[in-house]
């Protein structure tokens, strides 16, 4: 059973970077089964060279420091989160959120790929609920997404 989040969220620093990526990379090969091994390669330098370095990062650390999960954060907008796997079910997302909210306001806004319905029951039970749906994914792939805000 995993024991509750009682590290904190913090500001990213540029040396974060290759510990988010690695948490990155675990967590969607454990959560986007609809992904290939060849989409998360082709993926990897996107979201290293561009999704991160674009956004305002937050960091869940546990009590040792030890990064636990990431949320990117633009405007009131979350662009992404993601939560080392060995830490799934321990609160490390539910902290990451509020704090993005206690710094965007209570609106916040997010797409989460429709073929993860783990992603989607997380949001739901945060209280997030559908406002739309776009066909193809940001990099203009057939992976539908669901727009969803929290008011």
């Amino acid at each position: 059973m995993a024991t509750e989040f009682d590290g904190r969220v913090r500001d990213g620093r540029g040396d974060d970077l290759p510990v988010l990526l690695s948490i990155w990379e675990r967590s969607v090969r454990a959560t986007h089964d609809f992904l290939t091994g060849a989409d998360i390669r082709d993926l990897v330098p996107v979201v290293r060279d561009q999704a991160l370095p674009s956004v305002r990062l937050l960091i869940a650390a546990d009590a040792d420091g030890r990064i636990a999960g990431f949320l990117g954060l633009d405007g009131n907008r979350v662009e992404m989160l993601f939560v080392d796997p060995d830490h799934f079910g321990c609160g490390v997302g539910r902290a990451l959120i509020e704090a993005a909210a206690a710094l965007a306001g209570p609106r916040l806004d997010l797409d989460v790929n429709e073929q993860n319905p783990g992603a989607r029951g997380f949001y739901a039970a945060l209280g997030f609920i559908e406002t739309g749906r776009s066909p193809l994914d940001g990099q203009g792939r057939a992976f539908p997404l669901i727009h969803l805000r929290r008011s």
